[in-house]
């Protein structure tokens, strides 16, 4: 069986465990959030004034608003994604509690195009799976991978996978192309995966 092959039969499980976790989870939005505030300080996080790229849950995402509004009140500046064309990384728009969004690709919302496009020295990943070297399965455009890449091209960032415990697999299919996370945080706490330094 080809890679591709065990990703999409990988990705149809993990999004039925994913639902049920979310359900289950009651909470976890707010335990992540204790979670990773916790752990910036081992994770080395940057300090206030820098650019956190996160996301706004879709299809059983983990919220992530909840530490992004946390982190926004701490000084960083919060962006979010953008799909500015299919096949290219991501850019990420300045974000703020509060502001109008605008109906983004594959369901998203993001800023608009007069929001401020700014460059991430931390990047929060959503995904379906997440295994202990810290590869993650995501829903299969290969963005998060694409932009990753794009990103350590040019400047040190620090990838960090947001997830329910149950996501957890003991390994995802990967290939070339697979970037792997720093750290991955769920709501039962934070961990160094094999990447971290």
């Amino acid at each position: 069986m080809s890679i591709d092959e065990q990703k999409k039969r990988q990705r149809t499980r993990a999004r039925a465990e994913r639902r049920d976790a979310r359900h289950a989870a009651d909470g976890a939005a707010q335990r992540l959030k204790d979670n990773f505030l916790a752990a910036m300080k081992e994770m080395n996080f940057p300090a206030p004034g820098a650019v956190i790229a996160g996301y706004l849950a879709i299809g059983g995402e983990i919220d992530a608003e909840p530490l992004l509004r946390r982190l926004h009140g701490l000084g960083y500046v919060c962006a979010l994604p953008v799909v500015t064309k299919p096949g290219a990384p991501l850019v990420f728009r300045r974000w703020r509690p509060g502001m109008e969004l605008e109906n983004g690709s594959h369901g998203t919302r993001q800023p608009g195009s007069d929001a401020e496009e700014v460059t991430p020295e931390v990047v929060l990943c959503p995904l379906l799976a997440f295994d202990k070297d810290g590869y993650r399965l995501g829903q299969g455009g290969g963005y998060y991978d694409r932009t990753l890449g794009a990103l350590r091209a040019i400047k040190r960032v620090t990838a960090v996978g947001l997830a329910f415990e149950a996501q957890r697999m003991e390994t995802t299919p990967r290939d070339g192309y697979d970037q792997q996370l720093d750290r991955i945080v769920t709501e039962q706490g934070a961990f160094r995966t094999g990447r971290a330094a």
